[in-house]
């Protein structure tokens, strides 16, 4: 294993034990990431750690730069992303402080984000069918099941666009899809993840019921705050025993994700292109 990428989400910006080498701006053919990515060791294994929505979280869902986030995670040696976000609950057994180990993913952002590295001469068509690293969620899965939460694998997270929450009809008709849980990030991070042959999992962790709950709003702000402060020290945690659960090597398809994928010919991908995608591509294309 390489060096391990953790992407935090709403609360968590910062990682206590983590012993710190340095703070890199990484520049990428794509733009800026969302911040500095800062590069030091947890449980005696390198981590990258880069706050999705900036550490003063600054940044829009909408508006974050996906393509330069994950290329610069590719860039500095990542292989495996724990990603960590909070979710909305749309359904009853799933509770407030709760987390979830998403297996699937249904896009609402309807292409308002730039969601592939491949379209400047270049066709690239990846497996998708499992967005997931199965063996990354079940060492997950076993890293939260030594705390003091519940955690639940499997199930559907709907990536909606923001920053609105959702319409109550929206929220029902999510429902009546079979839906598990509601957010704004994660299915772009899977994708590009998956074109980058990075293993990628997301622990979500839910702060409140969407709005289809009877009791959404007697919810206020100070209590989904709360739920969202628990969340994080939780998600603190689990990710160190991930971390160290983690072994380093991988077994998965995850890292061979283009070997069939490329359909444009070499000879026919401009120079440029080959150029700004040699950290991905580079292996199967001269």
């Amino acid at each position: 294993m390489k060096r391990i990428g953790v992407i935090g989400g709403s609360g968590l910006y910062n990682i206590e034990g983590l012993q710190l080498k340095e703070e890199i701006r990484v520049e990428t053919p794509f733009g800026n990431p969302s911040d500095t990515l800062i590069l030091g060791t947890l449980e005696g294994k390198e981590i990258v750690f880069l706050p999705r929505h900036g550490k003063h979280h600054q940044i829009n869902p909408s508006d974050i730069n996906y393509r330069a986030n994950i290329y610069a995670m590719k860039k500095l040696g990542v292989a495996a992303i724990l990603s960590l976000s909070a979710c909305g609950s749309l359904k009853n057994k799933l509770r407030p402080l709760d987390f979830v180990i998403p297996a699937q993913f249904v896009d609402r952002a309807n292409q308002a984000r730039r969601q592939t590295f491949f379209n400047e001469g270049i066709v690239v068509h990846i497996s998708f069918v499992h967005p997931v690293c199965q063996e990354l969620a079940e060492i997950l899965f076993k890293a939260a099941q030594g705390c003091t939460v519940r955690i639940h694998r499997g199930g559907t997270y709907l990536n909606m666009e923001g920053p609105q929450f959702s319409t109550l009809a929206e929220s029902n008709l999510y429902r009546s899809w079979g839906m598990d849980i509601i957010g704004m990030t994660n299915m772009t991070e899977a994708r590009l993840a998956r074109e980058a042959e990075i293993c990628y999992v997301s622990l979500a962790a839910v702060t409140d019921y969407d709005c289809w709950h009877p009791a959404h709003d007697t919810v206020t702000v100070d209590v989904i705050l709360e739920n969202l402060r628990k969340n994080v020290e939780n998600s603190k945690i689990i990710l160190k025993n991930f971390v160290r659960l983690l072994a380093p090597d991988r077994k998965c398809d995850c890292q061979e994700a283009l070997r069939s994928a490329i359909v444009t010919r070499p000879e026919f991908i401009p120079a440029a292109t080959k150029q700004k995608l040699d950290i991905i591509i580079g292996k199967y294309i001269k």
